[in-house]
């Protein structure tokens, strides 16, 4: 009596030559933003290399998501403020302690 092992053969899905190769290219399709958004919130843009081992790449996805970033309470570096923290915007012209007719 023969076993017939379906379309995939013994190797099942997993043996799938393809799959890794897809697993690869999402992969490095995933690195390359986190390698900028890394630089952007002043962490090192090695860290994502991190996507790569599953477990420790969906912590360090959390951990990105929920962490305080530079920007985003006025601090120096130029990022957007959040809302609610905005800062009051500079004078206009012709104000201040050197406007004429003071």
């Amino acid at each position: 009596m023969m076993y017939h092992f379906g379309f995939w053969g013994w190797h099942g899905f997993w043996g799938f030559p393809g799959f890794w190769a897809f697993g690869w290219i999402a992969a490095a399709i995933a690195i390359i933003p986190f390698w900028k958004i890394c630089m952007r919130v002043g962490l090192s843009p090695w860290l994502s290399l991190l996507l790569v081992i599953p477990v420790v790449g969906w912590v360090f996805v959390y951990y990105l998501a929920f962490a305080d970033w530079p920007g985003a309470h006025g601090a120096a570096g130029g990022g957007t403020s959040a809302p609610g923290n905005l800062a009051p915007p500079p004078p206009g012209p012709g104000t201040g302690p050197t406007a004429p007719g003071r």
